[in-house]
């Protein structure tokens, strides 16, 4: 049989492979259409989203920076600057990047005068935040070390920013008027706090962009401008401000006293030429001597003010038509009784003169002249003048001093309020009752801001509280006490007439009374006599020397500074036969 053939094994068939060049022209075709879509995307945002997209970018790095602005200056009256505020450095961290550069840490706090340890527990405590203060109101040296660290250790997040900082050129000559401002350039004590709406700045804002760093690389737009602060113009004069304070200090010294105050008031403004108090304190330093040092003891503390009282009492009983200048006082045997306490005086001068209680400072004729009014026609009087009461400056801290009405008063305390006791003032309220005296029975109101003569002049806000005939014998009478024959022959003026009253008060010690030996010297007077321009008041608080009569003590104070404003103000001589003061001098009381 024959063998079957086998048929031949055909290979099987290829599968159909892309064309090469097909693939090549869809992925040309692909790549072509990408890059058009690609180059149309950077069109569009290039092209046509350009200020939307820097919009955008600069909202990422736009920030509101303040503007700084100036607190207004203080002025005296001629324009001398008292407080300023200069342009300073404050240096500021962004916490966030500080913490990651621990070597600069130690170096910053070095150069900025902290403890390093405390800057790192600052920084490690904000390490969430944006913004903190290293330091502010960095000195120059502080501000050149600190961008001397910066650049060698390239440090990130330290910045810079400008503020003001308050100065006060007349140091503690002017420090318990003017006060002082706080780190945040507010009013904190005296004027900078009376006056701080007036004085403050309010800082402007602006946008800025600022690069990584937060460095400034661009400003957009100022937002809202600042406002800078008014400046204030004070009644008081710089020359004899310094003349005060010198020898009010000096005083105070010699005498080894507690302290002192003196003002100065222009008669015919009410303005307040000078106001000085011991001890003073330094606005530019460090405030760590206590409230004791800060405050203005001429409005905030009070005094009895002692027989600088009485030529008041005196006019009160003229007013009535009670006595006149030449009436005999009984004042024999220095003592009289009044219920069941005694006064007295120093000596015995025998019997006087209205004049004549008023040249020796009798307690006993001040007394008699008294008991011939009402209890009320006193206090009215005193009300009048403005004890009792706070003057219309709205001096912080100041105080009303005492006057209860007299419907509270008892016989002794009718006689004690004849002699200064039993009622308080200010040296201001004092300065401010003998200025009605000098302006011919005019009460004025006091200021520390300077006036328009013209305009004070014809104020309406004066007031009569005494006659011009009362007041003009009250002074004639007071110019006998600053004479050899007065108890303040060392408040004699070479070429003026000057009138004036010493006190002597005891200071209550408590309930143990009036015990101690503790006194405060007052002497308060105006020159020139004739027509009266400057009112002055000294006190010298707990004279510890030999002397402690106001005579011996206050009235060589009011001599020099009086003699020297005078001067200042070009205010002529009004003596045509000047009396020469002596070489030496009795103590008088």
């Amino acid at each position: 049989m024959e063998p079957r053939k086998r048929r031949p094994v055909r290979p099987a068939p290829r599968r159909a492979q892309p064309d090469l060049r097909l693939r090549r022209r869809i992925l040309v075709g692909l790549l072509s259409a990408a890059f058009v879509v690609l180059s149309g995307a950077v069109f569009h945002r290039q092209v046509l989203e350009t200020s939307q997209l820097q919009m955008e970018g600069e909202r990422r790095h736009l920030r509101l920076a303040e503007i700084a602005a100036r607190r207004g200056m203080i002025t005296d009256r001629n324009g001398e600057p008292l407080a300023v505020s200069t342009p300073v450095e404050t240096v500021t961290a962004d916490p966030r990047k500080l913490i990651h550069q621990p070597a600069v840490i130690q170096p910053l706090a070095v150069a900025l005068a902290l403890d390093p340890k405390g800057l790192e527990q600052r920084i490690g405590e904000t390490a969430g935040r944006g913004f903190i203060y290293l330091k502010r109101r960095v000195s120059f040296e502080e501000a050149a070390e600190v961008r001397r660290i910066v650049a060698d250790y390239s440090v990130e997040g330290v910045n810079f920013e400008t503020e003001y900082r308050r100065f006060y050129p007349g140091v503690e000559v002017f420090g318990h008027v003017l006060g002082f401002t706080n780190i945040d350039d507010r009013g904190q004590e005296g004027l900078e706090l009376a006056y701080d709406s007036w004085l403050k700045s309010e800082p402007g804002l602006r946008r800025v962009i600022r690069d990584g760093r937060q460095q400034m690389i661009q400003e957009v737009e100022q937002v809202s401008s600042p406002r800078q602060g008014a400046d204030l113009v004070l009644s008081l004069d710089r020359r004899l401000q310094f003349l005060a304070y010198r020898e009010l200090k000096a005083a105070v010294s010699e005498h080894k006293a507690v302290g002192g105050t003196l003002v100065v008031l222009d008669v015919q403004t009410g303005e307040i030429l000078a106001m000085v108090n011991q001890p003073g304190y330094n606005p530019n330093a460090q405030r760590d001597g206590g409230i004791e040092r800060r405050r203005n003891r001429a409005v905030t503390d009070t005094m009895e003010p002692g027989s600088t009282i009485k030529p008041f009492v005196v006019a009160a009983a003229m007013e009535r038509g009670l006595i006149g200048p030449t009436t005999p006082i009984a004042t024999r045997g220095g003592t009289m009784r009044v219920g069941s306490n005694t006064v007295r005086d120093v000596r015995n001068y025998g019997n006087l003169t209205v004049t004549g209680v008023i040249t020796k400072s009798s307690n006993v004729g001040v007394v008699r002249i008294a008991q011939m009014m009402g209890y009320d026609a006193l206090w009215e009087l005193y009300d009048q003048l403005g004890f009792g009461q706070r003057t219309a400056m709205h001096i912080p801290g100041e105080s009303r001093g005492v006057l209860r009405h007299h419907s509270t008063w008892r016989v002794i305390e009718h006689a004690t309020h004849a002699f200064g006791y039993g009622l308080s003032v200010t040296a201001l309220q004092l300065a401010q009752a003998y200025s009605v005296l000098a302006a011919d029975g005019i009460k004025r109101p006091v200021t520390l801001l300077r006036q328009d003569p013209a305009a004070a002049r014809a104020g309406a806000a004066e007031t009569r509280v005494l006659s011009e005939a009362t007041a003009k014998r009250v002074r004639a009478m007071m110019e006998t006490v600053v004479s050899p024959d007065g108890t303040a022959e060392r408040a004699m003026i070479p070429g003026y007439r000057v009138a004036g009253k010493t006190g002597t008060a005891k200071k209550s010690s408590g309930r143990s009374g009036y015990g101690g030996g503790r006194y405060q010297a007052v002497f308060a007077g105006f020159a020139p006599a004739g027509e009266p321009r400057l009112v002055m008041v000294v006190m010298i608080d707990e004279p510890r020397g030999k002397a402690y009569y106001g005579g011996q003590v206050a009235a060589p104070v009011f001599q020099k500074v009086m003699e020297g404003a005078l001067r200042l103000f070009n205010l002529p001589p009004d003596d045509p036969q000047p009396s020469m003061l002596l070489a030496h001098r009795e103590d008088k009381p």
